[in-house]
């Protein structure tokens, strides 16, 4: 790999992208973050100053115009990314977006076809599928070794938003795209057409909000949530079923977890590991995997974060080398694809019914 070519980052949000996106860009060799952008500006200068950023703004345009930034990291609240994306497209920089895609499908199509257009590197950031455990589990259901799959099903609890007392902000606002169901529910719904390999036929969606009202940071007056803390969806993949289900509210120890069961075995992951099961063995057996690199110091240890330093290194590689694609890395496509779904299941559990979708572009 040559390291001739440096990439110069430009990142809009300060909250995962403070965490773990710039700090893992920044150990990445060849890789500088140049500008970053949040809304508020005693945000912006913190940010600036812990992370080492020469260029802070309040405005995401500063970044998306300036000369020396050659990708634009958005890490916006979802609201934001169609004319981040847009813009940055239309100025020829490359993009990384944040999930959810969009505030619907139809956003997300309009992300997906400029990229298509301008024939740059863009790329969503659904990070997970560069973990080990989730790559195996692939490539062993593609295999056909354990036979047709016949169902799948994500696990998602924690109590993160379980409090009343945590303030409103954009999350607890649908109209800025808040909410668990894109949150989470769009990881969810990627990683299982990734590791199945196919596209959801139909949707079934119920959605639930268990605090009604938050007081606002600031002002400390109530506003109304409109977003989702729990989520439950059924998929239906020929003749797979899959189930999602998702909570910020439970108490008890945090699950991460994939589950798919197939005619001659399953596969399990929790986390970064993976187990395997044979039917009539009814027990789960640790199934190896390569040994992951040193975590480098500042970066959270969990998944999110070790799945983005290895996206990272293979999105700056193609900046780098000129490519327009990195191998198994989910794009804006597939962006649309996932926002499709989550538009199905708020429609069905507005509708209570069953949504068809459609597999066409």
């Amino acid at each position: 790999m040559s390291t001739e070519r440096r990439v110069r980052m430009g990142v809009i949000g300060a909250g995962f992208a403070r965490t773990t996106q710039v700090p893992a860009l920044r150990t990445l060799p060849g890789v500088e973050v140049v500008s970053l952008a949040s809304a508020r500006p005693e945000t912006a200068e913190s940010a600036g100053r812990q992370l080492g950023i020469p260029h802070v703004t309040t405005d995401w345009r500063d970044v998306v115009s300036r000369p020396d930034v050659d990708c634009v990291c958005i890490s916006a609240p979802p609201a934001l990314h169609r004319p981040i994306t847009l813009a940055a497209l239309e100025a020829g920089k490359a993009v990384l977006c944040e999930k959810p895609t969009a505030l619907d499908a139809e956003e997300a199509r309009a992300m997906w076809q400029m990229a298509r257009e301008r024939r740059v590197l863009a790329l969503m950031d659904h990070e997970l599928r560069f973990l080990p455990a989730r790559r195996r589990m692939r490539d062993l259901l593609r295999s056909g070794e354990l036979g047709a799959v016949r169902s799948a099903r994500v696990d998602y609890r924690n109590d993160n938003r379980a409090s009343p007392e945590r303030p409103w902000d954009w999350w607890s606002d649908a109209a800025q795209g808040g909410g668990l169901l894109g949150a989470i529910g769009s990881h969810a719904v990627d990683t299982l057409r990734f590791v199945l390999g196919r596209e959801p036929s139909a949707v079934l969606g119920e959605l639930a909000t268990h605090t009604a009202e938050r007081l606002e940071s600031r002002t400390r007056k109530p506003r109304v949530v409109t977003s989702d803390d729990e989520s439950r969806l059924l998929l239906r993949f020929g003749a797979a079923t899959a189930a999602i289900e998702m909570s910020m509210v439970a108490p008890g120890k945090p699950v991460h977890g994939v589950e798919v069961s197939c005619e001659r075995g399953g596969l399990r992951v929790e986390g970064r590991e993976l187990w395997r099961s044979t039917v009539g063995a009814r027990a789960w057996e640790r199934v190896a995997l390569p040994e992951e690199p040193p975590l480098p110091p500042g970066l959270p240890d969990n998944e999110w974060a070790r799945g983005f330093l290895l996206f990272a290194r293979a999105f700056t590689d193609a900046l780098r080398e000129g490519r327009a694609s990195v191998e198994d890395a989910a794009t804006l496509e597939d962006g649309w694809r996932n926002q499709q779904v989550l538009d199905a299941a708020r429609r069905s559990h507005a509708e209570r019914r069953w949504i068809h979708l459609s597999s066409g572009r």
